[in-house]
């Protein structure tokens, strides 16, 4: 089948104010030739660590429909399949802004300190089988993510759902412009990135920001349960946004939890959605998830869709690699169950993970594991955040801690000696002591921010398939 049309040439010179030599078009936009797929238009942006322009010849060579450039790439004829602009990163904004100009989506914006790409992801989910979504593909969220999704979004989409990420004030602003949404979910607002920002305050004005592009006919969705829920709620009503819709289990929520019940693969929620009263299914387990729920129902509900059919697709929802992703890896004497949490974490996030693990069964002789690595950006008050996570695990029940990197030291000399598994400086050298220690019947989280690159303590556990383990090993250390 011939992929649809999605930017010609005359219509991104129209955008851009380029110039090119050449009749062509796109099927799609991509600025990394290595997921670049044919048809696509290549945008040469520079980066921190490399120039695209070094790679615009490649992308042609691998099927690019055109390229967007400053200059002709060496040995390139002037008549190529070029387009030539002042500035790239600039180019694709525009995109990003004639695409939302010209399509009739309704548009979702989600930002928030934790949860947001699940959100955007079950948002995604539920809705693709009420229309054509267009949605931001893993975190793209940043100065060149937003856009690059938007230029993405084809003109006969029925919606559009964007994530907004921040670590600094003043980053959301532009992006809620660029989209213009309909819908603002902010998740909730917590002390993450709070290295950057001198209150949580502040952590909650810099979310705000996502009602920037909003007019009175927009719709902010909140959580009623949050601290900072006025104060959002406000910055909502400063901006001229029209409705409030408020989800949680606060009495006056308009989306509210009236009931949740947590299983080994998902959970059952019961809620009032604005009257509506519905009793619906999660395919993934965990009480943050329920709660992401109702802010993805009241979404639905703000764009006029369906939301009973909605809640009913919760059912088929599946965890992302690394937010959850459940693993059974099979052993030559039983298998061992693997939750994958390690693409990111701040300390609600961790709370989450370490809850869900609590409610989890291990088989028999099987225990409650937790293999964690450093957060992040938490400031000043880093080593206190890391010590305190003890007392959730303590409370839910975990068995035996792992935990790697400078900062997870202080939880480590905070857990009683019956809960140490092993401390490591880094992910590589933890990896092997907790494979050296799993067992089956053990179900073991994995978490740590990005940077601690906890994925390596997955990878290793996953390639453990098919091995014997001795039953209920422990490795002390550290």
């Amino acid at each position: 089948m011939t992929a649809s049309i999605l930017w010609t040439a005359k219509d991104a010179v129209a955008a851009t104010g380029g110039r090119t030599g050449a009749a062509w078009n796109a099927s799609g936009v991509s600025i990394d030739t290595r997921t670049l797929r044919p048809g696509d238009l290549f945008i040469a942006i520079k980066g921190p660590n490399f120039d695209g322009h070094a790679f615009a010849s490649k992308a042609l060579a691998s099927g690019a429909a055109a390229v967007v450039v400053e200059h002709l790439p060496e040995g390139a004829p002037e008549d190529g399949p070029m387009l030539i602009v002042e500035d790239t990163l600039t180019a694709l904004q525009d995109l990003g802004v004639a695409a939302r100009q010209r399509t009739r989506a309704s548009v979702i914006a989600v930002t928030g300190s934790v949860g947001k790409t699940g959100t955007k992801d079950m948002l995604k989910h539920v809705l693709s089988s009420q229309g054509n979504v267009s949605a931001s593909e893993g975190n793209l969220n940043n100065h060149w993510g937003l856009p690059l999704s938007l230029a993405r979004m084809p003109r006969e989409a029925d919606y559009g759902i964007f994530e907004m990420g921040m670590n600094h004030p003043g980053e959301i602003r532009p992006l809620s412009r660029m989209a213009r949404p309909r819908v603002a979910v902010i998740t909730t607002v917590e002390p993450v990135h709070s290295a950057y920002f001198n209150s949580v305050e502040e952590i909650a004005d810099a979310k705000a920001e996502i009602f920037a592009g909003m007019d009175s006919g927009g719709v902010a969705v909140l959580n009623r349960d949050n601290d900072y829920f006025d104060r959002l709620a406000a910055a909502a009503a400063d901006q001229g946004v029209g409705t409030l819709l408020a989800f949680g289990t606060h009495e006056s929520a308009d989306v509210r939890l009236t009931g949740l019940v947590q299983g080994e693969e998902g959970s059952r929620v019961q809620a009032n959605v604005a009257g509506t009263m519905l009793d619906y299914t999660i395919g993934v387990s965990g009480r943050h998830l329920a709660m992401n729920s109702l802010a993805v129902l009241a979404a639905v509900h703000a764009v006029g869709g369906d939301v009973r059919k909605a809640a009913a697709a919760l059912a088929t929802l599946m965890a992302p690699a690394g937010r959850g992703r459940r693993h059974q890896v099979r052993l030559k004497n039983g298998f061992f169950n693997v939750i994958d949490e390690s693409y990111n974490a701040s300390p609600v996030s961790m709370n989450a993970a370490i809850e869900t693990l609590g409610k989890a069964n291990p088989g028999t002789a099987g225990r409650r594991i937790a293999a964690l690595g450093d957060m992040l950006e938490l400031g000043e008050k880093e080593k206190s955040l890391h010590a305190a996570l003890s007392g959730p695990l303590q409370r839910n029940g975990i068995d035996l801690v792992f935990t790697a990197g400078s900062r997870m030291a202080a939880l480590w000399q905070a857990l009683p000696s019956s809960m140490k598994g092993a401390h490591a400086g880094n992910s590589e050298e933890l990896a092997p002591k907790v494979t050296q220690s799993i067992g089956a019947g053990d179900i073991i989280t994995v978490k740590g921010s990005a940077g601690s690159n906890m994925g390596v303590v997955v990878r290793a556990l996953l390639d453990m398939e098919g091995r014997h383990t001795a039953p209920s090993q422990t490795v002390n250390g550290g």
